[in-house]
């Protein structure tokens, strides 16, 4: 198909852009020398999960059961879920577990630890198991230096689990917007989490494995010593709150929404297309940025951007288009009805979430439709 031919609005993905993406992020972290596991929760999508593995990427990362379900029926094997396990979702960990799936759990207290340590004997099963430290104050995690963390270490040994290692992410990197601030953090994180590792192993527990991770500290981290992974998602699509960040540029944006022009408010400088907040996601990440986009920057049918015009407001399937600071009085003629347009996205996971599937643009501008699938 080509790009006039499809319904929209749709998730449009640019093929070459992608795959440059999936290669500066895996060469940058070979070049540090630790393992790569993408974190997929981005995309959903197995097309792509199978183009990161096959630029280097060893295991993946996911943030619910279904995401371990499906790509584990897809043949992949080595999986850590990456969100605390609570006790309604064990029988479904014990399930991927004995189909065959190296599943890792998450857990960040000593509640958590000894229910899975209950389950697990119970089940005659002994989970693989990472204890989540906060390197950050941004979510959730246990101090490196506090006592919870050698506690929930003993839990899971005592219970016959195994201490798969400690994990951090740092997302207070979204907040950061300069190179010397996201080394810092950058640092910060693996510093912390190695710290977590060494006070387990001093203790008697063992931990093989330090694994970080988020898109900014992992692009802008210059040393790695004592981690053995790194996990990162957006980067393989990037989004507007990256291209604040500054990791990436806008020309470097894989994910747009492709819409058409359905109407006009003439007098308003409004141009009217049918991809709302539905499409776009409600998602205003660059809000607290310095550059607010609105709900997304305009680019005509090509990718070009539009500059000055944002989709400034949205409803369900309306978007409101319009130019910034001045209002544009040649809407009409500059945006035929009929006009295709794409929108760049504030956050391309809450976009990609929208749809179905993605629609794969090449470069002899033809598209493909590649499933996503969505839900717990």
């Amino acid at each position: 198909m080509k790009l006039a031919e499809l319904a929209t609005p749709a998730a449009l993905v640019d093929g070459t852009r992608m795959q440059r993406n999936i290669v500066r992020m895996q060469s940058h972290i070979d070049a540090l020398g630790v393992r790569f596991r993408p974190h997929v929760k981005t995309t959903k999508c197995l097309p792509v999960v199978q183009a990161q593995l096959a630029a280097g990427a060893r295991g993946i990362t996911v943030s619910t059961l279904k995401e371990a379900e499906q790509f584990h029926a897809a043949g992949i094997d080595d999986i850590l879920y990456a969100v605390g396990i609570v006790p309604a979702k064990l029988p479904k960990a014990a399930a991927l577990r004995r189909a065959g799936c190296a599943l890792k759990l998450l857990v960040d207290s000593v509640p958590a630890a000894q229910a899975v340590a209950d389950f697990g004997r119970a089940q005659a099963l002994d989970f693989e198991v990472f204890i989540e430290i906060d390197c950050d104050g941004h979510r959730s995690g246990i101090a490196p230096d506090s006592d919870t963390l050698l506690a929930v270490g003993h839990a899971l040994q005592r219970g016959g689990m195994q201490v798969a290692g400690v994990l951090t992410h740092a997302g207070s990197s979204y907040d950061l917007a300069t190179p010397d601030a996201l080394q810092a953090l950058a640092e910060q994180e693996r510093h912390l989490c190695v710290l977590a590792a060494e006070r387990l192993r001093a203790a008697g527990l063992p931990c093989p494995e330090v694994s970080i991770g988020s898109t900014p500290t992992a692009l802008s981290a210059r040393h790695l010593e004592g981690v053995t992974e790194v996990r990162a998602g957006v980067y393989v699509f990037f989004d507007l709150v990256m291209a604040n960040v500054g990791i990436c540029r806008t020309d470097e944006l894989a994910l747009s929404v492709l819409t058409t022009v359905i109407g006009h408010q003439a007098d308003k400088g409004w141009v009217i297309v049918d991809a709302g907040w539905m499409a776009m996601s409600r998602d205003r990440g660059t809000a607290k940025q310095a550059h607010d986009y609105g709900y997304g920057q305009v680019c005509d049918v090509t990718g070009r951007p539009l500059h000055g015009w944002l989709m400034n407001g949205a409803n369900q399937e309306h978007g409101i288009v319009s130019h910034a600071p001045t209002p544009a009085a040649d809407v009409v003629e500059r945006f035929p009805v009929g006009t295709q347009l794409r929108v760049l996205p504030n956050h391309a996971c809450a976009t990609g979430a929208q749809y179905t599937e993605y629609q794969v643009l090449d470069t002899h501008g033809r598209v493909q439709a590649w499933p996503r699938f969505q839900g717990w």
